[in-house]
């Protein structure tokens, strides 16, 4: 089973938000590379980036819950506008809703094991990820998620 990683979305407060925010850079991808893909830069680069690339997602954490997830495509070493050693996580274009599950802040990213990794969401209406942020943390202090 693949590994994946989870991140903080700040600012962003869907996943059609943060789509709409990534369209622009898989433009820009497209354009400079003929591929398609949105990237996310971080300082630290996975040590076990062969098990995240082998079918693994970077997670996204939206208000205070895991809200959706991208496949990982690539991971590269690089270094920031300083100098400074960095990474790019590329990601596939589009976002993928996962049943939403509540998650404190964290900085940088983390691993997350295939068994702690929330379920997409089916789009049917039946799961909870369309509920207010509110409401989902409520719920969770009150054991019924």
């Amino acid at each position: 089973m693949p590994l994946h990683l989870i991140k903080l979305c700040v600012g962003v407060e869907s996943p059609d938000d943060l789509e709409t925010r990534q369209a622009s850079q898989i433009a820009r991808a497209e354009s400079a590379t003929g591929r398609r893909f949105a990237w996310h830069v971080t300082r630290r680069t996975p040590r076990r980036a062969g098990e995240v690339l082998d079918g693994g997602s970077l997670y996204w954490v939206m208000n205070g819950a895991i809200r959706a997830r991208q496949p990982l495509l690539d991971i590269r070493e690089t270094t920031d506008s300083d100098g400074k050693p960095a990474c790019v996580l590329e990601l596939a274009p589009g976002v993928t809703p996962v049943q939403a599950r509540p998650h404190r802040p964290f900085q940088g990213w983390r691993y997350i094991q295939p068994d702690q990794a929330p379920p997409d969401s089916a789009g049917d209406g039946d799961d909870e990820s369309a509920l207010p942020d509110a409401i989902l943390a409520e719920m969770a202090e009150r054991g019924f998620r």
